[in-house]
């Protein structure tokens, strides 16, 4: 469906994308708020995993 009206352009343009940053973007914060015992260990755990959701959804659209 490319150049039909209202067709995603680039994957930044998905709502799922939009969303995924924005989770990610809320676990990194709260990810700094954990106690320092859990900071690199889940801290790290959790960061990973949430970059990993918007990058998927970038790396199938090429």
């Amino acid at each position: 469906m490319r150049g039909s009206v209202g067709a995603i352009a680039d994957y930044k343009d998905l709502i799922v994308w939009q969303k995924a940053f924005r989770l990610c973007k809320l676990v990194f914060a709260l990810a700094s708020r954990l106690p320092s015992e859990d900071k690199y260990g889940l801290g790290h755990q959790l960061r990973k995993t949430s970059v990993s959701i918007p990058s998927n959804i970038a790396e199938g659209n090429g």
